[in-house]
């Protein structure tokens, strides 16, 4: 009877010991994990419609493999300068993954931007979803550590010398602002779609470059208020954001989505390519 009551003991002991750090750990989640918990929400889930199908067949760009500092592999899909150069343009998908239609995206900027490597990161480790269960499921099981292992390996891959520029949508979006702060002085440009701003200053007061946000005046989670304090956070940062907020909906420049807006997207298109030309020359 004794040994029983000791091993119920040692057993309530342990599951409040396991709530305790289970609640220290999410009780201040970071800005990625906090849009990560977005895909508990019916209505977040229910916003994304499930991706027309589409197959891109790139001319330029192959897949690669990197070493990551936690001894694993990640893959990348590369497109190579024409010629000899240290610009680097970082892409980070959506919640969807590393689809044909991100890499059909970098191909238009590869195009556009002139002499630039991309290198279309892949923080799902090869998981592609097709429906937003799926896409769900895939962002929530990104562990940070993870992900900042394969951003630091591509930031190794493009090399000392490296200026790299960033951009992501949704999920990507705040991910390229990430990626951004991990590149440290190498970092010359950071685009956000529609994503999750970094809310501790003292991290953004680190940035060493520009922030372009591009932002639906629709969005109910990335909503007006959200990037009104990022703007506010920037600037106590000592830092510099460019706001381009447009009357549409989270989701706005992804052409399989029914809410796509041509007009939102061909605008932040152009102030995109400017504000990077600018900056990888």
């Amino acid at each position: 009877m004794k040994k029983l009551f000791l091993l119920t003991l040692f057993i309530g002991l342990a599951a409040i010991t396991f709530a305790q750090r289970k609640v220290v750990c999410c009780s201040n989640p970071s800005a990625t994990q906090q849009f990560a918990m977005l895909a508990s929400n019916p209505q977040f889930k229910m916003s994304h419609k499930n991706p027309l199908p589409f197959r891109f067949q790139s001319s330029i760009g192959e897949t690669i493999t990197y070493k990551t500092s936690d001894g694993k592999q990640a893959s990348a899909f590369f497109m190579k300068a024409k010629k000899p150069t240290n610009n680097y343009l970082l892409v980070i998908h959506e919640w969807w993954g590393l689809n044909d239609y991100v890499k059909k995206e970098s191909e238009k900027l590869y195009n556009d931007l002139g002499n630039v490597n991309i290198i279309d990161l892949d923080l799902y480790d090869g998981k592609v979803a097709t429906t937003r269960e799926d896409a769900g499921k895939f962002m929530q099981a990104v562990n940070d550590d993870r992900a900042r292992a394969i951003v630091n390996g591509a930031i190794a891959y493009a090399g000392t010398g490296a200026h790299i520029a960033t951009i992501g949508w949704c999920f990507g979006g705040g991910w390229s602002l990430q990626t951004s702060l991990l590149a440290g002085k190498k970092a010359v440009a950071c685009v956000m779609y529609y994503g999750m701003p970094e809310q501790d200053i003292n991290k953004l007061k680190t940035l060493n470059t520009d922030v372009l946000g591009n932002f639906a005046n629709k969005d109910q989670w990335i909503n007006p208020k959200v990037v009104a304090k990022f703007e506010a956070d920037m600037k106590a940062a000592g830092k510099k954001v460019y706001l381009h907020q447009y009357d549409a909906d989270h989701g706005f420049a992804n052409p399989s989505n029914p809410i796509y807006n041509s007009e939102a997207t061909k605008d932040a298109y152009a102030n995109t390519l400017t504000f990077l030309k600018a900056r990888l020359k």
